[in-house]
């Protein structure tokens, strides 16, 4: 195996450093998800820049965490003058040292992200709530946690989080997003957010009734708008947006036609694993992203052919049972919703269009179904809605059966 040779300068700044016993387990984890060669030696001479700025700054193995490498970053990097040859990139060093967190944090050399701060643990353990008690999505508690996560930062800064000192003046400020322009949307997702969170410390024992009723509360008229939806020609254009030489290509055709096929969400899709396609009686099993529940659907001939033609002749050799995986280092992982939901928006913007947002295709799905007359209770078991009424929505864009049964306009010649 071809060893990672740094240049004398690099290397002897991590030769000398508090991280020099690490450079092989560095370098191990990173050949095993078959990182390129010179990209493992782009990060060890990252490592080796920020190895230099440790020994500088006096601060040790027990001391390192994500606050340390955002003093790097933020504050070291914008002024940087150490000595040629070093490595300068921003985010070439950031996932440099995040690796080099992570390889710590795992041989037990640091402690844990989540007991470094309170703000960290308490975001851990409202976490684990809406993970185990309220029953939510990945996607959900991310946002939620993020959103929180900003609000106690801004409130307690570094000290102990303590909600009896929370104001009820700032809470309302930063709910309604006073200096950010929030429309009536981002207010009722920050106001959600921090009432997950209250309700979370109030089960703790926490005296939060005050606070509950102090959050913000957007108008929001349920199910008032129409739903955005693509014709079927559009999506005609759209499927056909795909050429031979798009870099994988089948693989976002394949995601592009478990989207607009089956209605399924963009996180659903990345979830899909081999064992749930039975090819034999043409059925695919789905894990609801939002209920934890699984749904077995018919899997279309045209869906199936596209999901066959990736697995045969572009899905990499990965130890993955995932169906969607990465391309690129690190292998063997499934691809994350991200990278579904940007292989859509790249097909919309092939086509000239304007669009940011592949949850049109769900609604195309039950506008198409809709046409054909499927029952509305077969739409929202296709589509997987825990609510018939949040199926009903699409009876708004149904203009032929309603004109047959709208009323005349009062006063109407």
């Amino acid at each position: 195996m071809k060893p990672i040779i740094l240049q004398p300068g690099p290397q002897a700044w991590l030769s000398s450093s508090i991280l020099s016993a690490y450079q092989d387990r560095y370098v191990a984890p990173l050949r095993q998800d078959r990182y390129a060669h010179n990209v493992i030696r782009v990060y060890l001479a990252s490592v080796a820049h920020f190895a230099r700025w440790l020994d500088e700054q006096h601060i040790g193995l027990s001391s390192l965490c994500t606050a340390v490498l955002d003093r790097f970053l933020n504050d070291h990097l914008p002024i940087c003058s150490c000595r040629q040859p070093v490595r300068r990139t921003r985010h070439e060093l950031r996932t440099a040292i995040r690796h080099l967190l992570r390889l710590l944090e795992t041989e037990r050399d640091i402690r844990p992200i989540d007991e470094q701060d309170a703000l960290s643990r308490d975001l851990a353990r409202f976490d684990a709530y809406m993970r185990d008690v309220a029953g939510l999505a990945e996607t959900t508690r991310r946002q939620r946690g993020l959103i929180v996560g900003r609000f106690l930062a801004q409130t307690f800064g570094s000290d102990d989080i303590d909600v009896t000192k929370i104001d009820t003046v700032a809470m309302r400020r930063f709910v309604l997003g006073e200096g950010r322009d929030w429309g009536a949307g981002a207010v009722r997702v920050a106001g959600s957010s921090i009432g997950c969170y209250l309700r979370y410390r109030q089960m703790c024992g926490d005296e939060v009734a005050k606070l509950l009723q102090a959050i913000p509360r957007a108008a929001n008229w349920r199910l008032a708008s129409l739903p955005d939806t693509l014709s079927p020609a559009q999506i005609d254009a759209l499927l056909g947006s795909f050429d031979a030489g798009l870099p994988s290509g089948r693989r976002a055709y394949a995601i592009l036609r478990c989207v607009t096929d089956l209605g399924l969400r963009c996180a659903e899709v990345v979830k899909l694993r081999i064992e749930d396609i039975d090819w034999q009686n043409g059925t695919i099993t789905i894990a609801r992203s939002k209920t934890h529940f699984t749904d077995c659907l018919p899997l279309p001939r045209a869906t199936g052919e596209a999901i066959a033609d990736y697995v045969r002749h572009e899905r990499p050799e990965t130890v993955s049972r995932a169906v969607f995986v990465r391309h690129v280092a690190p292998y063997d992982r499934p691809v994350q919703a991200g990278v579904a939901q940007r292989a859509i928006i790249a097909a919309f913007r092939r086509c000239g269009w304007d669009r940011s947002d592949p949850h049109v295709l769900r609604h195309s799905v039950a506008s198409r179904l809709l046409r054909e007359g499927t029952p509305m209770k077969h739409i929202a078991d296709i589509l997987r809605h825990r609510s018939l009424d949040t199926s009903k929505i699409y009876t708004k864009i149904d203009f032929d059966r309603l004109s047959a049964v709208a009323l005349p306009w009062p006063g109407r010649a």
